[in-house]
């Protein structure tokens, strides 16, 4: 969606639920809060906050969104929220609370649109507490890292081939992402998106990521193999490195290899 497009289609939705009374407050979330980072294929990301007890039919009318008719898929996705994709391919992820459920949500980037009952009071409390995440070990990361690429690897062997790239390509990745934001430097680290580690990534690290993606691209047994040499060239020097696990994963991973 061009630029031009998307702030209307914003302007339509703030438009229309203004003039419902029962809705208390628009919320704009991720891109569509923060203009330095939207561009063509961002989507809609937002929260609408009525009156307790019509969440409800807000999930299930949609005629309050602009261009209605035009929605090709709309589905519920958690409890509160929905997907819902238009006929030009773009995409609208939002949910819908009242006031006290409000506080169950994690924001970082957000713009209040539509306040009417103290909405950007209570996005403040919930802003903070959204940084106030519980910080895993070291040593959660580094077992599961070794633990995913293991099993994946003799699930991939035994020809469970989709199994094997998920534990290695998608779970060993999520554990090794926080170790590396946690421990590279990098200028730009602000930009990183505390509440999804795999945002902006690419734009912090461009090197680690351009080996990442190198490592994505090679089969399950050598991909293993290759994040391994990573994590040792990049992470070898950090405090609680687990060399002795790393080397044993080395040895197995490529014994099994061999074996075959």
């Amino acid at each position: 969606m061009e630029l031009t497009d998307y702030q209307q289609f914003t302007e339509q939705l703030r438009q229309s639920l203004e003039a419902d009374s029962r809705v208390v407050g628009l919320v704009a979330a991720g891109s569509m809060a923060n203009l330095a980072r939207r561009d063509r294929w961002s989507d809609h990301d937002f929260f609408v906050i009525v009156e307790s007890g019509t969440q409800t039919d807000f999930r299930t009318n949609l005629q309050w969104l602009p261009d209605h008719e035009r929605i090709v898929i709309a589905y519920q996705e958690t409890e509160h929220g929905l997907k819902v994709i238009y006929d030009i391919g773009h995409v609208l992820e939002f949910a819908v609370f009242d006031m006290d459920e409000l506080s169950l949500v994690k924001v970082n980037d957000y713009a209040v649109l539509l306040d009417r009952g103290n909405v950007a009071n209570v996005l403040v409390d919930v802003a903070q507490k959204s940084t106030e995440q519980t910080e895993r070990p070291d040593t959660y990361y580094w077992g599961q890292f070794l633990a995913h690429l293991i099993i994946g690897v003799g699930r991939y062997l035994r020809g469970e081939k989709t199994s094997g790239h998920m534990f290695v390509k998608v779970y060993a990745l999520d554990d090794l992402l926080p170790l590396f934001v946690k421990y590279l430097d990098a200028p730009e680290k602000s930009r990183l998106d505390n509440l999804d580690v795999h945002r902006r990534f690419e734009a912090v690290f461009p090197q680690i990521a351009d080996s990442l993606e190198q490592v994505l691209l090679l089969p399950v047994p050598q991909a293993c193999l290759a994040y391994l040499e990573l994590v040792k060239q990049s992470l070898g020097d950090v405090e609680g490195f687990p060399a002795q696990g790393i080397q044993v994963a080395q040895d197995y991973i490529t014994r099994e290899i061999e074996s075959l």
